[in-house]
């Protein structure tokens, strides 16, 4: 679908209006354009397999750019299998200068119209409201993230170190392009992850109540634990039946905390989000878990709460369990998967030589199925000009508001990245409620009050991260 297919639709400024805490400069021709790319975007069924049209969005991003005054010469579009990868330089007047990327991923997940309220890949505006799989999880960030830059060059600016778009076309798979496009913008200085939403709305209010870089991840790891025996004939049991030894080795695995800890960016989440936690109780747990780790009246706290038991430390889960063969034999062979989310600075093989003290089993023969798919990534650091810049610009999109450093349970394009040394931040200009995030499910939505003081954030970002 080219630029410029589908209908326009206009920006009223009563539309405009509604946003909590809006910016006073405006920008008629980049807001107008990231609603109609958005939708243009969102229409595409950017999905792994058959009728992938990922490489579709790269063209449409491609042509929008061009018309933004990029030279075509400097955007590349690199076809991979069923999708496509793209990156689009904004050459700086200092080419010794290492670049300065905002990252984000073109493909999404599967979203199947029967189940939707609305046709998934039919975007529709309704009630200030951008819907359609993408619209949050993540085209309408990366067209705004891309507008924005549109804007700055629309207004003559120049930067010194050059801003590179690099957009993935597999993030929700396989991340082949991810690893591929991180391999070559290794150079770079740091990278602006702009996927998905970094600021939370009131629920009551609407008005933001904090924003939120991140700034590390942890690492998602699959084991595979298989227990084998002879087997026989159920009217003779054995001692060792391999159903009942994996039931003790998940039960113990299921029961098990790593040790809590703590890093930089997990230290400032907790001092700074105790500080807005309306649940006293919770916040007390919070402040005494940044101030000591091993605290156990806080961990007794956190651990209860599904919400916070991620952030403290490493998890494994049992997720999925297979054995037996017929009804009236010993089951000769039992699998079961651990998922775990790794805290940064462990190896996935220090994790399984810890899950196997813990299992107690000679019988059980742990290995590690997650392939490709995964990187052991560092924590990025607390870098002082970052912080200081999306502060600035935080505060002249939506005004004095918190702003909280975290790390994410899951994982980005980020940590491709970071594997490779390169600092990589989650720092969207997003703001949404949680009661209305509906990222990867149904009739998924993206507020459109985001439009200006998007690029109000990212007008000023963009300013002082190329600047030197």
């Amino acid at each position: 679908m080219r630029f410029g297919s589908l209908p326009v639709f206009v920006l009223t400024p009563a539309l405009l209006l509604s946003s909590p805490c809006l910016a006073a400069k405006t920008y008629p021709v980049a807001e107008k354009e990231v609603l109609e790319l958005s939708k243009q975007a969102i229409a595409l069924r950017s999905v792994k397999g058959e009728g992938n049209k990922t490489p579709e969005v790269a063209q449409l991003f491609r042509e929008a750019l061009i018309k933004g005054g990029w030279d075509p010469k400097a955007i590349e579009i690199v076809p991979f299998q069923d999708t496509a990868y793209l990156i689009a330089t904004w050459p700086g007047s200092d080419p010794s200068l290492a670049p300065v990327v905002v990252s984000a991923h073109m493909d999404v997940v599967e979203a199947k119209p029967e189940d939707w309220e609305r046709d998934p890949f039919t975007p529709v505006v309704e009630n200030g409201y951008l819907y359609g799989r993408g619209a949050s999880d993540t085209k309408f960030d990366a067209v705004l993230a891309m507008e924005a830059m549109m804007e700055l060059r629309r207004q003559g600016f120049q930067p010194k170190r050059s801003l590179v778009i690099a957009y993935s076309g597999d993030e929700e798979t396989t991340m082949d392009t991810s690893k591929l496009i991180a391999e070559r913008l290794k150079n770079a200085k740091i990278v602006i992850n702009v996927d998905g939403a970094s600021g939370t709305l009131s629920e009551e209010t609407g008005k933001p109540l904090y924003w939120s870089w991140q700034g590390g991840e942890k690492t998602y790891i699959d084991y595979k634990i298989e227990i084998t025996n002879p087997g026989g004939h159920s009217s003779m049991p054995r001692p060792d039946n391999a159903i009942v030894q994996m039931s003790q080795v998940l039960d113990r695995i299921g029961h098990y905390n790593f040790k809590p800890e703590l890093n930089d960016i997990t230290r400032a989440y907790w001092t700074e989000a105790a500080k807005l936690e309306p649940d006293a109780e919770l916040a007390a747990a919070m402040k005494a878990f940044a101030a000591n780790p091993e605290d156990p009246a806080a961990l007794k706290v956190l651990r209860a709460n599904p919400a916070m038991v991620g952030r403290i430390a490493t998890t494994c889960v049992p997720t999925m369990i297979s054995g037996g063969h017929a009804q009236n034999a010993l089951p000769q062979s039992v699998t079961a998967n651990i998922n775990c989310r790794i805290f940064p600075g462990h190896s996935r093989e220090e994790i399984m030589a810890e899950l196997e003290k813990v299992a107690a089993e000679p019988a059980a023969q742990f290995s590690d199925v997650t392939g490709d798919d995964s990187v052991m990534a560092p924590a990025s650091p607390m870098d002082p000009e970052f912080v200081a810049a999306v502060s600035k610009a935080v505060k002249a999109a939506w005004g004095p508001v918190p702003i909280i450093p975290m790390q994410a349970s899951g994982a980005s394009d980020s940590m491709w990245y970071r594997a490779l040394g390169v600092p990589s931040y989650g720092a969207s200009a997003t703001m949404i409620k949680e009661s209305e995030d509906f990222a990867h499910g149904l009739n998924e939505r993206e507020p459109l009050l985001n439009i200006r003081p998007g690029i109000t954030y990212y007008l000023s970002l963009y300013k002082d991260l190329s600047a030197k």
